[in-house]
């Protein structure tokens, strides 16, 4: 009879056991993106990433979220800091990137082509990307405005991406969002953000830790539209400087 029950006792702790021994994989979140996402002249502790890792703990989600954001960066810029990025090997790759290439009057075709590089070296490690879309000035035409709204939104059909519309709708314009430059949002600006990004995120982020990680797997990106309706009442975006630092 002592023997019967030891033997059940082993049984019962097989489970355990592999379960204990069954390697942990770190859930990271990157957000790569430009000043909106560095946390241009806030504490990094008020910088959105930072807001959303609070969300994400609250949640009881045990990611890392990390801000690879830099003041002024354009996708051409980013592109040669994408594997240093891709390097800290997250399960979500936040892009948030665009505006100032708009300032700069760089050509829709190479803002996308930049874009579609970032987002398709992320898939290619198995990442999950959400990208977050920008307006542009009607500084070189109301076309260039259109064509640059349409980009982001072919962006995410083509690559089966979520997309978050506009990351400042809300801010811009708004002074008590705003910072003083009337550009980039204050502290109050990037919490309200961040609430833009965690409607997007947050369900991302919950299937992904209860399904767990997957081995990376190739993907073949959907065939895009030539182009998409146009908005209903397309309104000009409120007015954008490139940042300076």
């Amino acid at each position: 009879m002592v023997t019967v029950l030891f033997l059940l006792a082993l049984i019962a702790a097989l489970p355990a056991e592999a379960a204990a021994d069954k390697p942990s994989v770190p859930l990271r979140i990157v957000a790569f993106g430009d000043s909106l996402t560095s946390g241009h002249r806030l504490p990094e502790k008020d910088a959105y990433p930072a807001v959303v890792q609070k969300k994400l703990k609250a949640a009881g989600l045990p990611y890392t979220i990390l801000n690879y954001g830099v003041s002024g960066d354009t996708t051409t810029r980013a592109l040669r800091r994408l594997d240093r990025a891709l390097a800290e090997k997250p399960q979500i790759f936040i892009v948030e990137l665009g505006v100032n290439d708009g300032l700069r009057g760089v050509p829709v075709p190479d803002i996308k082509a930049n874009l579609e590089k970032i987002i398709s070296a992320a898939q290619e490690q198995n990442a999950e990307v959400l990208l977050c879309g920008m307006e542009a000035l009607p500084l070189n035409g109301w076309q260039y405005t259109l064509d640059f709204h349409r980009m982001y939104e072919e962006l995410a059909m083509k690559y089966g991406v979520p997309l978050v519309p506009f990351l400042m709708n809300g801010v811009l314009g708004n002074p008590d969002l705003i910072g003083a430059d009337g550009v980039h949002p204050n502290a109050a600006g990037a919490r309200f953000i961040a609430e833009t990004v965690w409607e997007y995120l947050q369900p991302m982020a919950r299937t992904i830790a209860t399904e767990g990680v997957q081995a990376p797997t190739q993907r073949t990106p959907e065939p895009a539209n030539e182009r998409t309706p146009e908005p209903a009442n397309p309104r000009t975006p409120e007015p954008t400087r490139p940042d300076t630092r």
